[in-house]
């Protein structure tokens, strides 16, 4: 199949063809049709799957269409809500990209941005707005908003959104819509919070579910390291990060604290690194984004919140320096490599007191991490699954014979390739 066979418009089909696209994703080949139907649309999509194609250039089709609003209206044909201020750039990014051949009339609502500006956008007809709830709900308030000539609303990373506390904002929004309009929900994940909010807001909806939970997985190598504490963590990590195939990495730290303390340490150790969280003001984190695409940042020190959303190409590492609390955060931070049929590779370092969360993530991907041990830093105490041994210390792979990929729980490591091979 060909992005042809959609009958988009050859504005639309010349754009897609100058980005080198040739053919559509599996989540764009089903979604793509639907959309341009007029069917409200669920469709589950993992991050990295081509899902911000799947609405952008439905959007872009409609808008070929003249308005049936008036004249004199105001406000947006096609509003794109989105739960941080970095996915709402990617957005923008990719409607510059795929519009570059229209006249469309397009910009950002978000947080941390001038209002002036905003409201200019506002006071007149606008093609596509992209916008984060908590912002435009405050621009609703003031009344520098009207829908009457929305037709189109897509809700991204609608289960983000409603983690982070969105749920009845989004609400407010869509009420505000017209009630004959078009919605499409996006989801990485489908939860009873995100099947509720379907029901209020979407009519009759056609189904699309393309990303299980091991879409993003299937090209990353993933690996577990364990670190009796903090001092043994830094460790390992110094050892991994020498690694000179470790082209740019993202490095995630559970608190914002610990992301800028970890940032400074790996700095003044020598390496091109930043940290990215959401306590910096919006400009900052533009510009550690930015250093980071244009490769004068190797090793990005990340928050799950702040990193929601970025689309980095050529990340060959991602390295969870601490665990996720939610399991459903692992699928997002490991899919941070290994886009776009590339590969990458996810190491996880952990402490037996990481015992419960890890069980946790190895239940909800279905598999279990191959740990690994690296000579000269071997852990006094590994973590061990509950097999009937309880937690019968497990011998350093040194020992074995090993050659520093370890053992996966008793079994042998399948993979052939020496450390830090496997990304492009």
């Amino acid at each position: 199949m060909s992005f042809s066979d959609f009958k988009l418009e050859p504005p639309i089909l010349k754009a897609v063809s100058l980005c080198g696209y040739t053919a559509p994703t599996h989540i764009q080949e089903q979604a793509i049709p639907k959309a341009l139907a007029g069917h409200d649309l669920i469709a589950s999509a993992q991050t990295g799957t081509g899902k911000t194609a799947a609405f952008v250039l439905p959007a872009l089709q409609l808008l070929r269409t003249p308005s049936t609003a008036s004249a004199k209206a105001r406000g947006p044909r096609v509003l794109v809500l989105t739960p941080t201020r970095e996915l709402a750039n990617q957005i923008t990014d990719a409607i510059h990209t795929y519009g570059r051949f229209m006249r469309i009339r397009s910009g950002a609502i978000l947080g941390g941005m001038p209002y002036v500006k905003q409201e200019q956008l506002l006071s007149q007809p606008v093609d596509m707005i992209v916008a984060t709830p908590g912002r435009l709900i405050d621009l609703m308030e003031r009344g520098r908003i009207n829908f009457s000539r929305l037709e189109l609303l897509v809700l991204d990373e609608a289960d983000r959104m409603l983690d982070i506390g969105f749920s009845e904002a989004v609400k407010t929004i869509a009420a505000a819509t017209p009630a004959n309009r078009q919605t499409l929900l996006f989801a990485a994940t489908w939860n009873k919070s995100v099947e509720k909010l379907a029901r209020y807001i979407l009519k009759s909806p056609v189904r699309v579910e393309i990303a299980g939970k091991k879409v993003t997985l299937e090209e990353i190598e993933q690996r577990l390291h364990t670190a009796d504490n903090r001092s043994h963590k830094n460790r390992i990590l110094k050892h991994l990060i020498a690694d000179s195939s470790m082209t740019r990495a993202i490095i995630f730290s559970s608190t914002k604290r610990n992301a800028d303390k970890l940032a400074r340490e790996l700095y003044n150790q020598g390496h091109a690194a930043a940290a990215l969280h959401g306590d910096m003001k919006q400009n900052a984190r533009n510009r550690t984004t930015m250093n980071m695409r244009r490769g004068n940042i190797r090793l990005l020190v990340a928050t799950d919140v702040a990193s929601r959303g970025l689309d980095l190409t050529g990340v060959t590492h991602v390295i969870n320096y601490d665990l996720p609390n939610n399991v459903e955060d692992y699928v997002h931070r490991i899919g941070r490599t290994g886009r776009a049929g590339a590969s990458g590779i996810a190491i996880s370092l952990a402490s037996y007191q990481d015992l419960d969360a890890l069980l946790r993530i190895e239940r909800y991907i279905g598999q279990t991490l191959p740990q690994h041990v690296i000579p000269g830093l071997e852990p006094a105490r590994t973590v061990h699954h509950p097999n009937g041994n309880g937690s019968k210390r497990r011998q350093p792979a040194k020992n074995r014979g090993g050659d520093g990929r370890g053992r996966r729980f008793g079994q042998k490591f399948s993979s052939s390739r020496p450390f830090g091979s496997g990304s492009k």
